[in-house]
């Protein structure tokens, strides 16, 4: 993941501060700073926050495509959307949720979680997702209906 080279451009483009971010987000800068230094992963929320307020997609600021692309916004994640979204992809490469584990560095059942809906996906996950079968974090969330998969 490259996000924060994104962000940092995202931000100079607009003549935005890092207070201006932080305070749009609700977070202290140095918290932001952390997102743009990659020195901690943004949550979801606070991403999906900063795609919505520069109007541009989660495969752009993940790095996942050059592709702009903007989708609806989004006010709330539907986990077991994305859950089935994401257990859809694993069986159309034939996949077992073990070794999807396996990829992801976590277990089996944490997979079965977010397949279920139980608990949402960090962002890291969610990109290994993206990576692993070449599909949308736009479309994975719920943004975009299609194209499902990255050009």
């Amino acid at each position: 993941m490259n996000y924060g080279i994104i962000l940092k451009n995202l931000r100079d483009k607009n003549n935005l501060t890092q207070v201006n971010l932080a305070n749009i987000l609700g977070v202290k800068r140095i918290t932001y700073n952390h997102y743009e230094t990659q020195e901690r992963v943004i949550p979801l929320e606070r991403l999906n926050n900063l795609v919505n307020y520069y109007n541009v997609s989660f495969d752009y600021i993940l790095g996942l495509s050059n592709i702009i692309n903007v989708g609806k916004t989004l006010k709330e994640f539907d986990k077991i959307s994305c859950g089935l979204k994401i257990k859809e992809m694993r069986k159309e490469n034939h996949d077992t949720q073990k070794a999807l584990a396996n990829y992801l560095n976590t277990t089996q059942s944490v997979i079965a979680d977010y397949e279920r809906g139980r608990f949402f996906i960090p962002t890291s996950f969610l990109y290994g997702v993206c990576k692993k079968y070449n599909v949308s974090a736009d479309y994975l969330l719920g943004r975009i209906d299609s194209p499902k998969y990255l050009k």
